[in-house]
């Protein structure tokens, strides 16, 4: 971790994130929001909202990103950082256009974005970087100056993102019965995308058969495996799978499926699972039901001793990377010769996104990047 506690240029921090509802009454308003454009009927949206209402209509996602500005606030107060932090989601409150709007009031000018997503992917960065270059759009419209914003790189193989995953796992196989243990199978699932978004994922020389997407995910699945053989002296078998797959089922999306890689798995001889979500910064709606509730059904119908490990979350090791990158990227900014943190073979990514990374199907303006229209 850094020293020097100067995060100049920048005098605010944005959380940036999805959203989601905080009550039944908000579960369809909530996915007219992220489906808008698509022409999804309302009866639709109802059903897919099931999964929100099982849970009384509340996504845990808003009170995770709560925790997460808590221990951020905390980081920064205990050591001396004094920038403030903001909230700001796509598609739920606090939406991100008015908190931006909520920060030029402030006289803020030059804005770090933290987005909840750790991997490269159209979904996972370019969108945000839509949304944010929609809502500075917003504000030029209003007759206010928008700030100049720039986004924290990808932080997948940052230790502090990834060191609290090891321990998850390592406390997951802890909890299995002591006689499946030394067999458990650790699968390490992220949110499933479209094979074509995956392939284009990250910059351009990055593309090609699951793109940057997929490269990273494996990268940091074989840092914890590696992690976990040295503190416990087995070596478990592993492999990335995938969950909460959406859209017409001719697209073809990455696999295997999590729960149709349980049944594989069981019917190998496998004696347990560790499932570890390290496509997932906390234990937002996704983990909740795609993992807790459907794949441990499966596991359970199988007779498969299962457990699912933790997300990162508010651990404070993650709020203290997030100190780290700020502090590293100002230092960049200031046209300092920094070293970035970053654990593995891959390095640290790239601070500003590259013209052709993550390509949208239609062409749109993205602020934060090289062919950002607010430089």
């Amino acid at each position: 971790m850094r020293d020097a506690l100067d995060a100049t240029p920048y005098d605010a921090l944005l959380l940036l994130s999805f959203g989601g509802p905080e009550g039944p009454d908000d579960v369809v308003p909530f996915l007219e929001n992220v489906t808008r454009g698509r022409g999804i009927p309302k009866e639709r949206l109802k059903e897919v909202g099931q999964h929100y209402f099982l849970f009384g209509g509340v996504s845990p996602i808003n009170d995770q990103n709560r925790a997460l500005l808590d221990a951020l606030r905390k980081d920064f107060a205990d050591h001396g950082l004094g920038l403030p932090i903001y909230w700001g989601n796509r598609n739920w409150a606090p939406y991100l256009t008015d908190t931006l709007r909520e920060m030029v009031a402030d006289g803020h000018r030059r804005v770090l974005v933290l987005a909840t997503s750790a991997y490269a992917s159209y979904s996972g960065c370019r969108q945000y970087r839509e949304n944010l270059a929609d809502s500075l759009a917003t504000l030029e419209a209003e007759g206010l100056e928008p700030p100049r914003i720039d986004k924290l790189r990808h932080y997948f193989n940052h230790p502090g993102f990834v060191e609290p995953m090891v321990d998850g796992v390592i406390e997951s196989l802890a909890e299995l019965p002591e006689e499946v243990r030394e067999g458990a199978h650790i699968a390490f699932s992220t949110h499933s995308i479209p094979t074509a978004s995956a392939d284009t994922s990250g910059p351009a020389e990055s593309h090609g058969e699951g793109g940057a997407y997929v490269a990273q995910h494996l990268e940091v699945a074989r840092l914890i495996a590696d992690a976990v053989r040295e503190r416990t002296g087995v070596d478990h078998p592993w492999q990335l799978v995938y969950q909460s797959r959406s859209g017409a089922p001719h697209i073809p999306w990455l696999e295997p499926d999590i729960c149709d890689h349980l049944e594989e798995r069981h019917a190998s001889g496998v004696p347990a699972v560790v499932i570890a979500p390290i496509g997932f910064v906390s234990d937002h709606m996704e983990v909740l039901y795609d993992l807790d509730t459907e794949a441990k059904a499966k596991a359970e119908e199988l007779g498969l001793p299962m457990r699912r490990s933790a997300t990162v979350g508010a651990d404070p090791r993650f709020a203290a990377a997030i100190r780290d990158l700020v502090l590293e990227r100002a230092s960049v900014e200031r046209g300092q010769e920094v070293t970035p943190c970053a654990l593995g073979a891959l390095g640290a990514s790239h601070n500003l996104c590259p013209v052709g990374c993550c390509p949208a199907r239609a062409p749109k303006p993205a602020a934060a990047g090289a062919d950002s229209p607010y430089a």
